[in-house]
């Protein structure tokens, strides 16, 4: 397991096993669009993906990372250097979060809380450097190659944004999982020519 992974996971599930019993500790962290008028809580954008709605919540999003970020936060310690995983991972809370702020700027009652956005863009990240990965759904008996599941994921983030009706921050998932892709190939743009020749080459190529 890489350092900055399993130090993200202890700290996330710490901090959130405290909100558990703790509402003023949520009210303290969670990302409150409304509030953040005043940027003195900017902070919240980041803070907010210490603290999940539950255990479900939680366990969720710490397994995804923990099944993925080690594979990402070792390419790229590998290709970018030490420090740019962390770096990815905070700005990844920030750039998912900002659509939802300018969204619900002016909705008082809006909140939100959890990693998915972050959780997001590590899993694309994975993707963009394996698609043929394949990834296991818990209904599904086999698993999905990565780019396919992408597609699927994407399309279903943006759908569901629209429909506003269960109280997920879907747009958060959708905009992680654009800022997963994006990073890295900025950093290295010959990535693209890699993903096209790994997804024409077929599983295994």
């Amino acid at each position: 397991m890489e350092i900055t992974t399993i130090t993200i996971i202890i700290l996330t599930c710490i901090i959130s096993f405290a909100g558990f019993s703790n509402p003023g500790l949520i009210n303290k962290l969670i990302l409150w669009p409304a509030l953040m008028k005043d940027k003195s809580q900017y902070y919240r954008m980041v803070t907010s993906g210490l603290i999940h709605a539950n255990w479900a919540h939680l366990i969720f999003n710490m397994l995804t990372l923990y099944f993925f970020g080690p594979v990402v936060e070792e390419i790229f310690g590998t290709d970018f250097g030490p420090g740019v995983y962390p770096l990815f991972y905070v700005l990844a809370l920030v750039i998912s979060d900002i659509p939802t702020c300018l969204k619900y700027r002016n909705f008082p009652g809006y909140r939100s809380l959890g990693a998915s956005g972050a959780i997001s863009s590590v899993l694309f990240a994975s993707i963009i450097f394996d698609p043929w990965n394949k990834i296991y759904i818990f209904f599904l008996p086999i698993g999905i190659p990565a780019f396919i599941f992408g597609l699927v994921y994407l399309g279903y983030c943006m759908y569901m944004s629209r429909q506003q009706v269960d109280g997920i921050n879907h747009s958060a998932h959708f905009w992680g999982a654009l800022f997963g892709i994006l990073f890295p190939i900025l950093l290295k743009p010959q990535l693209v020519s890699l993903f096209i020749r790994q997804l024409t080459s077929g599983a295994g190529g």
